[in-house]
């Protein structure tokens, strides 16, 4: 099917620009332009389009990249692929269209279980980008919501079983470079494809520059479950933003990094943060009890906890939200924040070639939005979600 989308006001990482068309075919982006004169007419010249979408003025973005998300809508990826049409469908309707499935901590034969899932749903959905596990191989006093019973050493049996029932689809994997074996996992994964990011650590600024000279090329949600910023102590966030190969998470939803922060972030590591959810089941759903892993959460007034205790447990953002946040609390660019969803995402993937932009051999996902920054309509490899 060839889709011509007109007048629109496109913004991506390139800027912005009025009076946008884009012409799809298929899941692909076949041609881009701006201004009526050259403009395509559906019926002229051989062009034939099957639908014409007009936009009125309307922003057109990218379709969003989630790096870290657990779930959504109450439905959780830990739990197996009879969850994962319902997490996805609450995401992509708030403009996500391509995600990392994320795995908390839980014993390793049963993440081997949860990432074969993971592994047969990204052969049949490709907008689904393969899996992200966020553990087991943390510090149990960084943890954070996973379960202390279920963390291990990344020692080299564990990490080649995983890899092995992976078969590819681990895209990437958080773990904490002050473990045993941890710098020599780092090798084993980044030859084996798997993008690393440091976190749920208690790492200094030392170790994780030399976690990221090993290969680590991501920071996990920047600031929570890691040592902040000490003037003498610098600790793994400025290490990460004094690397330019580094993408830093931050989850901005306004309650696990402060606004102010996130805009210094912005500033400090300019192109180079990426906006994530960590959302866990309650995402897009009512407050109430859920389940992480095995862990007991109660979200109330959309925040979420493990129960019992002040342990913040995920979140409950969904990124059309981070969006809003970025540019009305925050104070950042729309330009900046659209970028860190879209591009600076799909490059921490090294999928910045066909994801991530509007132009010419992208994919063909995009983002309709209003004037206060809520999606109207979302496009995924050329086809409505």
């Amino acid at each position: 099917m060839s889709i011509l989308f007109l007048n629109a006001t496109k913004l991506d990482a390139d800027g912005e620009v009025d009076d946008f068309w884009m012409l799809v075919d298929g899941d692909t982006i076949t041609a881009v332009g701006s201004g009526p004169a050259d403009r395509p007419t559906p019926g002229t010249g051989g062009l034939r389009a099957d639908e014409v979408v007009d936009l009125g003025g309307r922003h057109l973005t990218p379709g969003l990249v989630d790096l870290h998300t657990h779930g959504g809508g109450g439905f959780s990826y830990d739990k197996g692929a009879s969850e994962f049409a319902g997490a996805l469908a609450t995401h992509r309707a708030h403009g996500t269209t391509r995600s990392l499935l994320s795995l908390v901590a839980n014993p390793v034969p049963t993440l081997r279980a949860s990432v074969a899932a993971i592994a047969e749903h990204t052969e049949a959905d490709p907008l689904v980008l393969g899996a992200h596990l966020e553990g087991p191989f943390l510090a149990p006093d960084r943890r954070g919501a996973h379960h202390p019973h279920y963390l291990a050493p990344p020692e080299k049996i564990f990490v080649d079983e995983l890899l092995e029932a992976g078969a590819g689809a681990i895209r990437m994997i958080t773990l904490a470079p002050e473990l045993p074996s941890a710098l020599p996992a780092i090798d084993t994964f980044v030859a084996a494809g798997t993008v690393v990011a440091l976190g749920h650590t208690g790492a200094d600024y030392g170790l994780a520059r030399e976690a990221f000279d090993h290969g680590a090329t991501v920071l996990t949600h920047a600031f929570n479950a890691m040592p902040g910023i000490h003037h003498r102590d610098p600790g793994p966030v400025v290490a990460a933003i004094d690397d330019d190969r580094v993408t830093i998470e931050l989850i901005l939803d306004g309650v696990h990094v402060h606004p102010s922060v996130a805009r210094m972030l912005f500033e400090a590591a300019r192109g180079r943060v990426a906006l994530v959810t960590d959302a866990m089941a309650a995402a897009g759903s009512d407050d109430g009890d859920y389940r992480l892993g095995d862990l007991n959460v109660t979200v109330v007034r959309g925040l979420a906890h493990l129960t019992g205790t002040p342990t913040i447990a995920g979140s409950t953002l969904t990124q059309d939200v981070a969006l809003r946040v970025a540019v009305q609390r925050a104070r950042i660019t729309p330009r900046d924040a659209v970028t860190a969803l879209t591009f600076t995402p799909a490059r921490a993937l090294g999928l910045d070639a066909t994801i991530g932009r509007l132009a010419p051999g992208y994919v063909a996902d995009a983002v309709q939005w209003d004037d206060d920054w809520t999606v109207e309509r979302v496009w995924g490899a050329g086809a409505v979600l």
